[in-house]
């Protein structure tokens, strides 16, 4: 067997294409801002820090320091869009003064709206919470079965276990997707009743 034959057959070990990313190299704090902000934009709901550390296997802190710089950016832009901490995660969100516009437009998808008895009840229980059906019921002065149902659906609300009275009734509070979908931070971000239906719009 030829020498040129031999060297075909030995198996050369593996090199890694130099192109590929590897989990602990160097990338810089620009670089770092675009992809914390790629992961973001296409992430389903807001990504947490500790998220996008552990993707870059990178410090959180690190990533909370190019993040809250990537928030100033957007501020400074003076656009459309603004980066905003929501549900303990980062989400791309449209500007509060946009916000009539946005509503207006969002009111002509019939299949985005709740029913005005979903949204009472959803405002009840968003500032009740945890709070059971008959406290509801004597709140509204109406039954709500099909406001909760479609609630649950729509995963705004959540099962917060049973209140320790007479027949032990469920009771319910708001849920992530709650804070998610009206762009809040927490429950002490939420505004009064009456701009909490001016803002829900009919929509959830």
């Amino acid at each position: 067997m030829s020498k040129a034959a031999k060297a075909m057959d030995v198996e050369e070990p593996f090199q890694p294409d130099d192109g590929a990313i590897e989990g602990h190299r160097e990338i810089g704090d620009t670089e770092l801002k675009a992809i914390a902000e790629a992961l973001i934009f296409v992430a389903d709901e807001p990504i947490s820090p500790k998220s996008i550390a552990d993707v870059l296997k990178l410090d959180r802190e690190a990533v909370e320091t190019a993040l809250t710089d990537l928030a100033r950016e957007y501020e400074a832009r003076n656009g459309g869009l603004q980066l905003r901490e929501i549900a303990g995660g980062w989400q791309i969100a449209t500007r509060a003064e946009h916000h009539e516009q946005i509503r207006a437009y969002l009111k002509s998808r019939p299949s985005a709206k709740l029913s005005l008895a979903s949204l009472e009840t959803l405002a009840v229980i968003a500032y009740k919470q945890p709070v059971t059906v008959p406290e509801i019921l004597e709140i509204r002065g109406v039954q709500s079965p099909s406001a909760i149902k479609t609630l649950l659906d729509k995963r705004l609300i959540v099962a917060r276990g049973r209140k320790e009275t007479v027949g032990r009734p469920m009771m319910y509070g708001t849920s992530k997707e709650f804070l998610i979908q009206f762009g809040l931070k927490d429950l002490s971000e939420l505004p009064s009743i009456e701009d909490f239906q001016d803002l829900a719009g009919g929509e959830a």
